[in-house]
């Protein structure tokens, strides 16, 4: 029996078809490649929507090439019937798709969970929705701010009597692109052992719900309301961000006992023994005492060396890194979170690493973000078109690759300026 080379990853072997756009599902499709699937980013002539927003680096934009990382581009014009017939003869290769497209244009568009398993029987089929598959919401529109508002995650964030605030991040969709790519290795190991395939549905209203089993779960169980609370924790005190004498500030928290003990020892005072501070029900009542006593301590230090005596005293602390700060941080660039990728015509671009590290079958990031249209030539002759076949594919509009895309953009460049200058 031969051995399953795994040299490029766990997932060696396996072909994902990512059709999503935006965030969750992209992203969700990026670990698959990480790991080691063929990923093949299959775009209309318009492309992702985040190759049009956001800083741009050449002709491309910051947004799309932060999550597209470890896959091959393709394009067609999947609103024609022969293109449908291109993307039926890829289907039959592939073992997962990812979708966030919604009806009726899922359909209209051949990408159906029925309409594609008539090209590949056990296909893994994934679509990513806003609020859900059915329901009162299905078929909305809706991005990871709106599933914030929906799940009160906004009235959480934010100070007790400021206004609510959502996420600096896109959470939401990072979650979500995460339950994609575990919803696909569980139907992986399902099909391994049925030999059939499915259709799976995940939504950012989901996602987020399951990310509030602390909070929504707790009222649940106990009919204890959560509270916003800023930077401040709900059950121990302190627990929040201090100034330093250079501007800058660090977290410190104290979830027990001896944490807060070890605070007090670092910053040479003897706050445990005041009756108003000895334990968390005393601290929690002076609060607003403790965090002044502490925030004039600590701005008698720079950040820094602040950080290095808190740490040094077995301190629950951090830095509150700028940007700048984070993608020099020794241990992020240890754990090999940002990593570099050559591309083609940006020459070499950074992007975040894989956050899971496989000591058997290692993954890495082995292809930059793809350009679009970049792999189209190749793929189609992959599915065993002829090299004319292939150019009549792109002359009749059906499929494109980098070059023809750039054709088209530079006429209408053309065409805006002439009808400027009228």
């Amino acid at each position: 029996m031969s051995r399953t080379d795994l040299s490029a990853g766990p997932l060696s072997g396996l072909r994902v078809l990512d059709l999503s756009t935006m965030l969750a599902g992209p992203y969700g499709a990026t670990l698959l490649g990480d790991l080691g699937a063929d990923v093949i980013k299959l775009e209309s002539p318009y492309g992702d929507e985040s190759r049009h927003l956001g800083p741009r680096r050449g002709e491309e934009r910051g947004p799309y090439l932060s999550l597209n990382r470890s896959k091959r581009g393709l394009v067609l014009d999947l609103q024609q019937a022969d293109a449908q017939a291109v993307f039926a003869r890829l289907a039959a290769t592939a073992d997962i798709l990812v979708t966030n497209i919604r009806e009726p244009a899922l359909g209209r568009l051949g990408l159906a969970y029925e309409q594609v398993r008539e090209h590949r029987p056990d296909i893994i089929w994934i679509r990513v929705t806003a609020f859900g598959a059915d329901g009162p919401y299905a078929g909305r529109p809706g991005i990871d701010f709106l599933a914030q508002g929906y799940t009160g995650v906004l009235t959480l964030n934010g100070e007790p009597d400021g206004a609510p605030v959502r996420t600096g991040f896109p959470a939401v969709d990072v979650m979500t692109s995460l339950l994609v790519s575990n919803a696909a290795l569980a139907a992986l190991r399902a099909r391994a052992l049925s030999g059939e395939g499915q259709r799976i549905e995940i939504s950012l209203l989901d996602a987020l719900m399951h990310a509030q089993a602390s909070s929504i779960g707790t009222y649940l169980a106990t009919g204890d309301r959560p509270r916003r609370t800023g930077n401040r924790s709900l059950y121990f005190a302190p627990s929040g961000v201090y100034p330093t004498r250079d501007g800058k500030h660090v977290v410190i928290t104290t979830p027990g006992e001896k944490f807060f003990a070890k605070v007090c020892r670092a910053l040479e005072t003897d706050w445990d023994s005041d009756p108003r501070f000895h334990d968390i029900h005393a601290r929690l009542a002076h609060e607003d005492e403790l965090d002044a006593a502490i925030a004039e301590c600590t701005r008698r230090f720079d950040r820094d060396d602040l950080v290095a005596r808190l740490v040094a005293a077995d301190v629950l602390t951090a830095p509150i890194n700028e940007v700048e700060d984070v993608v020099k941080d020794p241990q992020v660039l240890h754990n090999r979170m940002i990593v570099p990728v050559e591309h083609p015509e940006l020459g070499r671009i950074d992007v975040t690493g894989i956050p899971l590290r496989f000591y058997g079958t290692p993954c890495e990031v082995r292809k930059h973000p793809p350009m679009q249209g970049e792999h189209t030539r190749e793929l189609l002759a992959e599915l065993g078109y002829a090299g004319d076949e292939i150019d009549a594919l792109i002359a009749q509009g059906l499929a494109a690759d980098t070059a023809e895309l750039r054709r088209q953009r530079d006429a209408r460049r053309a065409e805006r300026a002439t009808a400027a200058q009228a």
